[in-house]
């Protein structure tokens, strides 16, 4: 339990120091560059060799690393999970004068989080500038690291009916104060402060609001995780940790990370658009392969699509399947759909639990209550560009979309585990539904 406390202490580390989908991505490239890995930029030329180590990022806030192989003997072994989570996004013109007292933030909704759980708790700003200096445009991360706004409730005395159900308007009830009266114009010279230039040279702007709470271990043997982004800074940390500390193999590991799977991945760099299947392409060329060989090597390709699993909830265990329903601290979840909001068939299960198996991990399965539409992920969504057999996984979690979220300490280290002995296999196929691990 002290090996898998002290891991899951790193993930909270890395979400702390990671309040956007930008900084998530900027972590991951350090991460990588740390460990010999060598970055390619989408508009130059790539000049790869066998046993190269190797990313790429686009729009910084998504990335896919990769290794070649000495010796090619499969295809390509991925896992993928993303780098974005529901929050707030402020818009263009930031700043929303209320009462002639206060200086509000004007905002949207991202994604579909629990909106009340944002309330009356310490919030901040992070994301990127675009800044032109001297004709050029660069990008900026900025954070402002400290307790900056709050969305405050309305007292129980003025709405009475508050605990009876409350529903929340995001033109209303969710805008953050930010200061009085004397605070007008302050927002946009703050951010360009933190970019480290004049507010007239910053040009664009994605920010977002994010919770300061730090994480923590929670329960009698601080078995839970509680933590901003569980969803799904867990997978995409624990599929990071497990790529880079596993050994080579015949098949070409790749490990992605891709942004807006909240807004449904239809974006330029979400799991619909074609970042993984044009780096594909490219790696196969670059090793010195043609498109006949692109080919054969999806036909003996794999992908772990890693996304948060709800958990059997402990207060309302009637809104789970009881006979398909994980649990935390008991096993990586294998997720199923029939309708293919989760991609996971015979083939890829069996594939996966495989390897769990082969690694000492265990394994639960979720499936939704049949009554209950639930949520999908990034799977199917890449197999319509990249079509391989895929399978879709999680870890248990309570409050999902909440501003904080909780998962076992256990599962963690688990999924750690899974994915370091996935990534250094080597897959091949001999027939339609006939594979060698």
């Amino acid at each position: 339990m002290e090996q898998a406390q002290n891991l899951a202490r790193e993930l909270m580390a890395f979400i702390q120091n990671s309040p956007s989908c930008y900084h998530v991505t900027e972590n991951f490239a350090e991460m990588l560059q740390r460990a010999g890995y060598c970055r390619l930029r989408e508009q130059e030329r790539w000049e790869l060799v066998p046993g190269g180590r190797y990313f790429v990022t686009r729009n910084g806030s998504s990335i896919i690393a990769f290794r070649t192989p000495a010796a090619l003997k499969g295809g390509f072994l991925m896992a993928a999970a993303h780098s974005d989570s529901p929050c707030f996004k402020i818009k263009e013109n930031p700043e929303h004068p209320a009462l002639g007292h206060y200086v509000q933030l004007n905002t949207e909704k991202y994604g579909g989080m629990l909106m009340s759980t944002w309330l009356d708790r310490p919030l901040s700003v992070a994301g990127r500038v675009l800044v032109c200096e001297e004709g050029r445009l660069t990008q900026r991360l900025v954070h402002v690291d400290r307790d900056l706004l709050v969305i405050p409730n309305v007292a129980i005395h003025m709405n009475r009916n508050a605990n009876d159900g409350m529903k929340y308007q995001a033109n209303v009830d969710t805008y953050p104060l930010f200061g009085d009266g004397e605070s007008a114009g302050a927002f946009p010279e703050m951010i360009a402060r933190c970019a480290g230039a004049d507010p007239e040279a910053v040009l664009g702007s994605d920010l977002f609001l994010y919770a300061r709470c730090p994480g923590t271990l929670l329960g009698d043997r601080q078995q839970f995780i509680h933590a901003p982004k569980l969803d799904d800074l867990e997978c995409a940390w624990s599929l990071m940790q497990g790529f880079l500390a596993a050994e080579d193999s015949g098949s070409l590991p790749v490990c992605c990370v891709f942004d807006n799977e909240e807004v449904g991945s239809s974006t330029k760099q979400g799991a619909a658009s074609a970042f993984l299947r044009d780096t594909l392409r490219r790696i196969v060329l670059g090793l010195g392969g043609d498109e006949e060989l692109l080919q054969t090597m999806l036909a003996q390709s794999f992908l772990v699509s890693a996304d948060n699993a709800h958990a059997r909830h402990p207060n309302h265990p009637e809104y789970a399947d009881g006979d398909n329903c994980p649990f935390m601290n008991q096993g990586v979840v294998i997720k199923y759909n029939a309708n293919q909001r989760y991609a996971t068939d015979g083939v890829s299960a069996a594939i996966f639990r495989r390897v769990c198996q082969e690694a000492g991990v265990p394994t639960q399965v979720y499936a939704n209550r049949s009554d209950l539409p639930g949520g999908g992920t990034l799977g199917s969504i890449a197999d319509t560009q990249v079509p391989v057999n895929t399978v879709d996984i999680g870890l248990a979690q309570l409050a999902m979309h909440s501003a904080c979220e909780t998962a076992g300490v256990r599962d963690l280290a688990w999924l750690k585990q899974a994915m370091e002995a996935y990534f250094g296999r080597t897959l091949t196929r001999d027939g339609d539904g006939n594979y060698c691990l």
